[in-house]
């Protein structure tokens, strides 16, 4: 230890030791003359300490502080192998630099404190305190040196034992991978080899990128190659629909533009024909010279045509022609007046009305079908109708009765009963057209009175459907329901009932519900389609055989029985089973004009579209009587 001065008048107290880095290390104790102000011990370092201490955090313009240095805190903790230190890591908490000095330092420098502000520097003892003070501050700056090396000494041994721990976990780490067979030269090697790896893989990758870029999967191309086949068939198919529709779209403009000519045609023969034409006529001025006036012709003449009024006016005129003659000329007896008229002279007229010709119409059917089946075959009607007034009037007066019949349903074509009945007497109409109409009749009561198994009479709209679907298999949909809507049912209230027995009867003169006149109209048509048909079938022959027209039905209709096919072909020759020969022909309109007459049915489902005639034909406009 040095002692030096300044110029100032300061003494220095200066200690020099050697510590583990060879730091020097000096404590001034300011002494001045003048001044009773007083401080604590300054220590001088060098540069190479000055240094470390601000590496530390410390500045120089404070007494050296407590050593900032926590042991506890310096020591490394445990940590798991192969990991890095937590005091090696870039990330670690800064410990604190500086702590508080000890307690007893502290109660030192209390005490001098207190122990200088208690001096009198006025008194003699100046030099004594001063050499006092200077014993203290020396026996200071002793204490303060020792716990500097302490401090260092410290610092040291934590360095010393952060490296022994350092040690013992590497070697640990060491004996761990020596355990598991692994070594860090070979671990090394096999990691560059597996860069070189990855390396080569990564230039194979790229190359795969360059040349296969635009490559695509074989599972993808299958996959989009069947899309194709499939749009490529759904669009060919398209296409032969479009080319269909455009065929047919050239034939509706084909069709179109020959039906524009044709209503242009029809246009100027319509105005040609109001033109020369003689102008409708009035029929409201009938009903000033029908008997009854107004009220029987609106009744006479509702839903009918020209030509209907025609014949209505007719026989309203006829009529009363009828009632003013007394007597009939007779036709004399040649063998071409029929059986009924047959005779000579003058008959008298019974003036018969309506409802008394209907009346015995009625009553030679019943007679004639009694008769039939008690001989057990069919007799000619004009033979019966002859002997029917005959057996009931006598000789003398049966031909009174034909006549006034016979002229009686000639007149009144209207009526359905008297023309059906003059058509089959005059030969235009098999008879068989008349009891097939009944048994039609009978097979739809039978039916109908089957699903009303209550027996109220009364049936819904969708029985009365089924009963007619039942009894008429044949007929189409728009038939049944325009039988339907003839029975009087509304589609606007299907759930109504009707009494479908009433539909069955018949006026006193004749006249029938309109269900059994469309029945009849229905029959017409249905015969007048099967024979165009069957006239189609025939094609060109001018000559017909028996053979050829079996054939022709056997095409035309698939349900036709036996029995059914040999009553036609029996009826058109005109001759039994027996004596059919097939060698014999006849002119294929005299065949034609035969099964018209004749009861001829469709036996079997419609094959292909029949164009039916309008339902507004009546029996009575059947074609012109056979020629035999």
């Amino acid at each position: 230890m040095e002692r030096g001065e300044v110029s100032s008048g300061t003494t220095f107290l200066i200690l020099k030791w050697t510590s583990g880095q060879d730091s020097e290390k000096r404590v001034s104790f300011p002494q001045s003359s003048q001044g009773y102000q007083e401080s604590l011990p300054v220590l001088k370092e060098s540069s190479h300490a000055q240094k470390k201490r601000k590496s530390l955090g410390l500045s120089s313009s404070q007494l050296s502080s407590w050593p900032a240095y926590a042991p506890g805190q310096i020591i490394l903790q445990n940590r798991k192998p192969c990991t890095v230190p937590k005091w090696q890591c870039t990330n670690k908490e800064q410990f604190p630099l500086s702590i508080s000095k000890p307690r007893y330092l502290q109660d030192l420098e209390s005490h001098l404190r207190r122990e200088l502000q208690a001096l009198d520097f006025t008194k003699g003892k100046v030099q004594e305190l001063k050499l006092q003070v200077a014993k203290m501050r020396k026996a200071v700056a002793e204490e303060y040196l020792r716990y500097l090396n302490e401090c260092d000494a410290r610092k040291l041994l934590l360095i010393d034992l952060n490296e022994m721990y350092r040690m013992k976990e590497e070697m640990k780490l060491a004996k761990f991978q020596d355990e598991k067979g692994e070594d860090s030269v070979k671990l090394t090697l096999a990691l560059k080899t597996a860069r070189q790896d990855l390396t080569k893989a990564q230039v194979e990758l790229n190359t795969m990128k360059a040349n296969y870029g635009d490559v695509v999967p074989r599972r993808e191309f299958e996959l989009q190659e069947q899309k194709y086949d499939v749009l490529a068939e759904k669009m060919m198919t398209l296409q032969k629909d479009f080319d269909d529709l455009q065929e047919e779209y050239d034939t509706m403009l084909d069709v179109h533009k020959q039906v524009s000519e044709e209503r242009d045609q029809f246009y100027n023969d319509l105005i040609n024909v109001q033109r020369t034409s003689t102008p409708r006529p009035s029929w409201d001025k009938c009903a000033e010279v029908i008997a009854d006036g107004a009220e029987r012709w609106n009744a006479l003449s509702e839903g009918k045509t020209s030509d209907q009024l025609v014949d209505v006016l007719l026989e309203e005129i006829g009529a009363g022609l009828l009632r003013e003659r007394d007597t009939f000329v007779a036709r004399g007896r040649s063998e071409k007046v029929p059986v009924y008229l047959r005779c000579d002279g003058l008959v008298r007229n019974k003036k018969l009305t309506k409802k008394e010709v209907v009346a015995t119409l009625r009553e030679i059917w019943r007679e004639k079908i009694a008769s039939d089946q008690q001989k057990g075959k069919q007799s000619s009607l004009s033979e019966f109708f002859l002997s029917f007034f005959q057996k009931k009037y006598g000789e003398a007066l049966a031909f009174d009765w034909t006549y006034s019949i016979y002229e009686n349903i000639r007149l009144f074509k209207s009526n359905e009963a008297m023309s059906m009945f003059h058509h089959i007497l005059i030969g235009k109409l098999d008879e068989g057209v008349y009891h097939s109409h009944l048994q039609q009749l009978g097979n739809l009561l039978k039916e109908l009175s089957t699903i009303d198994t209550t027996n109220t009479g009364q049936l819904t709209y969708e029985q009365f459907t089924l009963a007619l679907r039942a009894a008429f298999p044949q007929k189409t949909e728009e038939e049944i329901q325009k039988l339907v809507e003839a029975a009087g049912y509304k589609l606007e209230s299907p759930s109504n009932t009707i009494m479908y027995k009433l539909l069955f009867l018949e006026d006193e003169e004749g006249n029938t519900e309109p269900l059994i006149t469309k029945l009849k109209n229905q029959y017409v048509n249905e015969k007048q389609a099967y024979l165009r048909e069957l006239r189609a079938e025939l094609g060109t022959l001018m000559e017909v055989r028996p053979d050829d027209l079996r054939a022709a039905f056997c095409i035309l209709d698939h349900g036709l029985s036996e029995q059914a096919l040999d009553s036609y072909i029996c009826y058109a020759f005109q001759v039994s089973k027996e004596q059919l020969d097939p060698a014999v022909s006849i002119p294929i309109e005299v065949l034609m004009q035969r099964l018209k007459a004749g009861d001829i049915r469709r036996q079997g489902p419609v094959s292909g579209d029949v164009k039916y005639l309008p339902p507004s034909l009546t029996i009575e406009e059947i074609e012109a009587p056979v020629n035999t």
